[in-house]
């Protein structure tokens, strides 16, 4: 079995119980950290499978804007942790620090072994980048300009709309 193949398996577990933790989780700006911690376990799992691109969009809109988004609803709607609640995870603070060395030693060994030179296979005869991925989705000849802006505007209706809603309560 290859390194890139354990990579994979392993990012996938802390994938599967990120997501679980976010779920299972009552208060709701820890679960807000967990979704991060998913999303970025997410953009790994694609930087692995040679999808770089995909990977810094992945950082770039669902874990920096859309958690933005999350993180603004949740403190202006005051979700926030009562007095009452008792931390639980003491243990962690010893054992996340051990768990991010040995990530970071699993990551280098497994950067260590891949041979230079080795990547994924383009799509087409060239090389697919930004710059033809831009051209793919905003070119009035392809179909999927109107759906991609259709998109845009049903987020913008939603975002104006969670504003309306939450202003009621102010």
């Amino acid at each position: 079995m290859s390194g890139q193949l354990i990579l994979f398996g392993l990012l996938a577990a802390i994938a599967v119980v990120c997501g679980l933790c976010m779920i299972l989780n009552d208060n709701p700006v820890r679960s807000a950290l967990y979704l991060v911690a998913l999303l970025f376990t997410v953009a790994m799992l694609y930087v692995t499978l040679n999808a770089a691109f995909i990977a810094a969009v992945q950082v770039i809109v669902y874990a920096g804007a859309i958690m933005v988004l999350f993180i603004f609803v949740i403190m202006l709607l005051n979700l926030g942790t009562p007095e009452e609640i008792v931390d639980h995870l003491k243990p962690q603070k010893l054992l996340g620090p051990i768990a991010g060395l040995l990530l970071i030693g699993l990551l280098a060994s497994v950067v260590a072994a891949v041979p230079t030179g080795q990547g994924g296979q383009p799509l087409s005869n060239g090389t697919i980048g930004p710059f033809e991925i831009g051209l793919a989705l905003y070119s009035p000849k392809n179909y999927w300009l109107f759906p991609f802006e259709i998109v845009s505007i049903l987020l913008l209706v939603a975002a104006i709309g969670a504003v309306m809603l939450a202003k009621k309560r102010i």
